[in-house]
């Protein structure tokens, strides 16, 4: 698995569009609110050309990219958070994914309505933000009732966690996301277990895609330099632009049809793959490969992972078993051409528990359960 991403904005923003492109889902587009009932779900391959060249070098049988998750959830109203429209009923949708991606319409066409009557990238980002504040003080709310309940019993993690409540409830109160809150020293294992528990929506990274029109895509325009500025402002956030039209197009083609495309458009790389990279340097991602005849397979871990913590994505056999890491940097693999090659060369290494492990490394594990 590589992460799973969220997508929110506006109605007609061109979410749904986005989403059926990036996924090649083929879900309903069209040119009225709320279009999106059911949230969608799509899974997309992660793309790296490393996996492909371990491949054919191991005449693998199976390759098997790491996965990204989309959920694409109802156009989101001002008062969504209060019942307004039909977003607020798929917010529970979103609460489980790693990051939230904030669609924002920075394009002109009178044939698609802006639910506002104005192209405002700057308000569509403040009423989204806005309802996914209101709908985190209300979990707020909820939860500290109950924790302060239990702190009077003496629970001291409930006593923990109604601090850290009040805190965030100030926070968010003043119009900021859950994620300006500063864990006090020595509540790192409350504020970590409460998070989990009530998994608020502004505590999440956030990414912001502006869909603009083809013509825009390498430069930006006017709404796109308003939405950069209030973000380094603000959040400090990745802004990927990103032409719907461009990706519906692309998502028609094979790879061949859409490396030339792409060129001929002066794009280096679709859309899908900058906003995969945004999301996986957002997080702090990377991957690691096991390569084999049967398969070849691309992992995602947190970058600074050790060799254990990489052993156990795979299974947690693996992790709570583990002896010993057989690596091989992916250049030397490449070099060499072979994991034998590599060992008569001294390229291959055993690594213990403390190895952290490094992006494109081939790994096999030992372990014993």
């Amino acid at each position: 698995m590589g992460f799973r991403c969220g997508i929110v904005g506006l109605p007609n923003v061109g979410k749904s569009t986005i989403f059926n492109a990036l996924t090649a889902a083929g879900i309903e587009a069209a040119n009225y609110p709320f279009c999106t009932i059911e949230p969608n779900v799509g899974m997309v391959a992660v793309p790296d050309p490393r996996l492909d060249k371990l491949a054919a070098l191991a005449k693998t049988k199976r390759t098997v990219y790491a996965q990204m998750e989309f959920v694409d959830i109802a156009g989101l109203v001002s008062g969504a958070s209060k019942g307004e429209g039909l977003g607020n009923q798929f917010l529970g949708h979103i609460r489980q994914v790693d990051a939230i991606a904030h669609v924002i319409r920075c394009f002109e066409d009178e044939n698609v309505v802006h639910v506002s009557g104005k192209i405002d990238p700057l308000l569509d980002m403040e009423v989204i933000n806005t309802e996914l504040i209101l709908a985190d003080m209300d979990t707020v709310e909820k939860r500290l009732k109950k924790s302060q309940s239990l702190a009077k019993s003496g629970d001291r993690i409930a006593k923990d966690q109604a601090a850290i409540l009040e805190e965030l409830q100030k926070i968010l109160d003043s119009g900021r996301p859950a994620r300006r809150y500063a864990v006090p020293a020595g509540m790192e294992d409350s504020a970590a277990r409460l998070f989990r528990e009530i998994c608020l929506l502004t505590a999440k990274p956030v990414l912001y895609v502006a869909n603009v029109k083809e013509e825009d895509i390498l430069t930006g325009n006017t709404w796109v330099e308003q939405l950069r500025e209030r973000v380094e402002a603000e959040d400090k956030a990745p802004v990927v632009l990103i032409s719907g039209a461009i990706e519906a197009e692309l998502s028609g083609m094979g790879s061949a049809e859409q490396l030339e495309f792409l060129q001929d458009m002066g794009l280096e790389e679709s859309g899908l793959n900058r906003l995969i990279h945004a999301g996986y340097k957002l997080l702090g991602l990377t991957n690691y490969f096991t390569v084999g005849e049967k398969e070849t397979r691309s992992w995602t871990i947190p970058l600074g992972a050790k060799a254990p913590q990489a052993a156990g994505v795979i299974h947690s056999d693996f992790e709570r078993g583990f002896i010993r890491a057989e690596v091989i940097a992916y250049e030397d693999y490449i070099a060499c051409g072979s994991e034998a090659v590599a060992k008569d060369r001294g390229l291959w290494r055993l690594e213990g528990k403390e190895y952290v492990v490094k992006d494109g490394d081939c790994i096999n594990f030992r372990f014993n359960v």
